[in-house]
């Protein structure tokens, strides 16, 4: 038998062992068949439901079941349906793939200017990035819906018209009239609703204060969509906090919203892929999505994500996806198909100090959006909660009126939302939380909540326990916004870490930008806390995650699309990686939140959001669809399944290697090798996008510890008759090693440009294993290594 066969079988069998996993009873499923056989999208229609029709009895049984027919942009279907019916639908040849519907979740201004960049015009022009305010560019935005009549989404000055060629709609619905909601900035507006409520329930409306429309009932979707394409909004604050002008990335883009995700944050499989479908075919220039599961991750193929990102892909479309905040731990980066990019968080250079002051004499320093004066009794947690525990479960229900609780993460352990709500509770003045110093970011609370660092806490707590009265006054200040006062960026202790764990080849997150505090529109009628004890309201609202850190990097790519109309994704996220930076304010390594370590680049990937250098980067890995076929055989796919995803170009070859290959030589712009063995030799291929045509580019190299690293040729040259130019990069352990990941980069200067990629691999020569394998032992079979 041939490998692609074997490939075939092996695919296939990880279909039916998924399937297999869940019930026997009706679920939503997903069948994807990957590329349109015919333009028609009604005759495609017809063809999914004659397809799930040879499942069921009737036609009309199977009309019902039908939830969306991927019928746009590529092709498959969403059905309820059992998994014996699941399982015969895997085993039809036309059929990639079928897979359950999952529920995905949120990842849930001073940020630009920390990023330098300015959007001011300047007298004489000479920053590319004030030439463009994202004029011209449509950013897609996957999220919980928009608040139309925050100023953010208001018409810019000299707007340009909506462009022709553009297909969205911006559809009705509750509390949501296109004609007063949708404008030259708001050019469309869908939801999708029918696989949430298979999955979850009928949405009662009346209830959960959702709309069935897209107007935002979470926040969520209006402070990404303010944060990436927010018109300019002179004056802009939280309660005075963060007081100034407030923009997105790109103001002058035009925005169109796909309400996937719901109140209570959770995203239907289903409904993303049917939005995927209508954006790519509205004609959307890039799309933006915050949202993901943690692992165990599934191949790509049973992935919304994955299989939509491809296709947008395939368009020209860019999609930028956030990385998850299960971090600081290793491997549970979410989101890392190469195709599409992904985004960590970081820190800015803003701080909201808050004084503390016991008894009149001594002084401590936290921070918080305290905005009064708060005098006070300190009292330990135990007299509250039994262990110092603070959480609401182990209350002793007694009153704090008048109080302030100090509470330590470490009793319990507790998590600072768990105090919050047990302090609330127990009707506190206010709550001192003492935490790991790597964890101190301030964020919105439902009680007045002052974090400060172990060091501070432990003398805060010494001096409550000497006090002979016990009654130590306390007085915290209302909190104060600085700016340049600490080392920035950091990496959010949050943010997902990788390596990928199922293509650990491939660095991911792919880069880093703005996600902790970060100030963005948000709906009055919804509480900043989102909580019901909460009254206040905003328009104005501080978030931190890798939801917010994925608008910066959308708003930048609008830019460089408005700039680079003719960029592919590929291009335009080398731009990113290659100009990205590693070094803080200070000139010192940028640090790891959550270890207080020096970041490697499974924090950061190739570094921090540079928007200023992305324009301009000099050199760029390209790719297209073509180029990720040997990506495709390695996980599984075969020739024929190729055929029918991938938009070939003539003379492709889309024959499989016999023997799996590294996925190192996908031309990225970094370089990860997970398993070094002996030495090996992978090829790079860059083009000039610079306008100097004639140019040459020097390699200097940083090679990882244990680790030779030879570039062959050290000299590119360009010229207008040659924009493209090879090397070959050469490692060759040169250490006993077992599992270790080293760090190292490439860097190519024309003495103007500095194109930067790191360099990651984890070499693998040592042979005293804890477990020897008995070289007398067959092999195991892998074929179904991910079933």
């Amino acid at each position: 038998m041939t490998s692609g066969y074997h490939s075939f079988l092996g695919l296939a069998f990880m279909s039916l062992c998924y399937i297999q996993l869940v019930s026997s009873t009706s679920d939503v499923y997903i069948v994807y068949l990957g590329l349109k056989d015919v333009q028609d999208p009604i005759l495609t229609s017809d063809y999914h439901l004659d397809l799930l029709s040879g499942v069921f009895q009737r036609k009309e049984d199977a009309t019902r079941s039908m939830v969306y027919s991927y019928k746009h942009s590529f092709s498959g279907f969403s059905a309820k349906i059992n998994s014996t019916q699941a399982a015969t639908l895997a085993g039809m040849e036309q059929v990639i793939s079928v897979f359950k519907s999952r529920t995905l979740r949120l990842h849930t201004t001073r940020s630009w200017d920390f990023m330098g960049l300015n959007l001011n015009p300047t007298a004489d022009n000479s920053n590319p990035l004030q030439l463009t305010h994202g004029d011209n560019t449509i950013v897609g935005l996957f999220d919980t819906g928009i608040w139309p009549e925050s100023k953010s989404f208001h018409e810019e000055p000299n707007m340009h018209p909506i462009p022709r060629t553009w297909k969205g709609k911006c559809v009705s619905g509750q509390n949501f009239n296109p004609k007063t909601a949708c404008n030259l900035k708001l050019v469309g507006a869908r939801y999708y609703l029918k696989g949430y409520e298979l999955e979850h329930g009928p949405l009662n409306a009346s209830e959960t204060s959702e709309y069935r429309s897209p107007r935002d009932a979470n926040g969520h979707g209006t402070h990404t969509a303010s944060t990436a394409v927010g018109s300019t909004v002179k004056t802009a604050s939280f309660f005075g906090f963060g007081q100034g002008m407030a923009r997105g990335g790109a103001p002058r883009a035009w925005l169109a919203v796909y309400k996937v995700c719901w109140g209570d944050g959770r995203c239907s499989e289903a409904d993303i892929l049917a939005a995927f479908d209508e954006a790519i075919n509205d004609g959307v220039n890039l799309i933006s999505a915050s949202f993901g599961l943690p692992p165990p991750l599934l191949p790509f193929y049973y992935s919304s994500n994955d299989i939509g990102s491809f296709h947008a892909m395939e368009k020209g479309i860019s999609v930028i996806f956030s990385a998850g905040n299960s971090g600081p731990n290793p491997s549970l980066v979410q989101n890392v198909a190469p195709w599409s990019t992904c985004v960590g968080a970081s820190s800015i250079d803003r701080n909201f100090p808050t004084r503390i002051v016991l008894d009149n004499c001594l002084s401590f320093l936290g921070e918080s959006f305290n905005t009064k004066h708060i005098d006070a009794n300190l009292v330990g947690a135990r007299r509250y909660f039994r262990g110092g525990i603070c959480n609401m479960d182990m209350w002793r229900n007694r009153s704090a009126v008048g109080a302030v609780i100090l509470c330590f993460s470490t009793q319990g352990p507790v998590a600072i939302e768990d105090a919050e709500v047990a302090a609330w509770i127990a009707n506190a003045a206010g709550l001192i939380f003492v935490d790991s110093p790597t964890r101190q970011y301030v964020d919105v609370d439902i009680i007045p909540t002052i974090r400060i660092d172990m060091i501070q806490g432990s003398k805060l707590y010494s001096y409550l326990s000497q006090s002979i009265t016990n009654h130590t006054k306390v007085r915290i200040f209302p909190s104060k916004t600085v700016i340049k006062q600490s080392p920035a960026p950091v990496v959010a202790d949050f943010s997902s870490r990788g390596p990928s764990a199922i293509s650990p080849d491939i660095l991911k997150p792919d880069i880093s930008a703005p996600g902790i505090s970060i100030l963005a529109a948000w709906p009055p009628g919804i509480s900043p806390t989102r909580t019901d004890v909460d009254q206040r309201s905003t328009e104005w609202n501080f978030q931190s995650g890798t939801s917010m850190s994925c608008p910066h990097v959308s708003g930048v790519v609008a830019l460089l699309k408005s700039a680079h109309p003719d960029w592919s994704p590929a291009a335009i996220k080398s731009a990113l990686m290659t100009t990205a930076y590693n070094k803080d304010k200070n000139y010192d390594t940028i640090l790891s939140g959550g270890t207080n370590e020096e970041s490697s680049p499974f924090d950061i990937g190739a570094g921090h959001l540079n928007p200023l250098k992305a324009m301009d980067p000099g050199l760029v890995y390209d790719m297209n669809a073509d180029d990720y076929i040997l990506f495709l055989c390695n996980n599984g796919y075969t020739k024929d399944q190729i055929k029918r995803i991938v938009s070939l170009h003539p003379g492709t070859n889309v024959n499989c290697p016999q023997e799996h290959t590294t996925n190192a030589n996908l031309n990225y712009p970094s370089i990860t090798v997970s398993n070094l063995q002996s030495t090996m030799t992978i090829k790079r291929t860059v083009r000039n996008v610079s306008y100097k045509k004639t140019s040459i580019y020097f390699a200097s190299i940083v090679s990882p510890h244990g680790v030779e690293v030879t570039v062959w040729p050290r000299i590119l040259f360009f010229s207008y008759f040659s924009d493209e130019s090879s090397y070959y990069v050469t490692l060759k352990p040169q250490k006993l090693s077992q599992g270790r990941y080293d760090y190292g980069e490439i860097v190519w200067s024309d003495g103007f440009h500095t194109v930067r990629s790191p360099v990651v691999v984890c070499v693998n020569t040592a042979t005293d294993l804890a477990f020897a394998i008995d070289e007398s032992s067959q092999p195991l079979d892998q074929s179904v290594a991910g079933a």
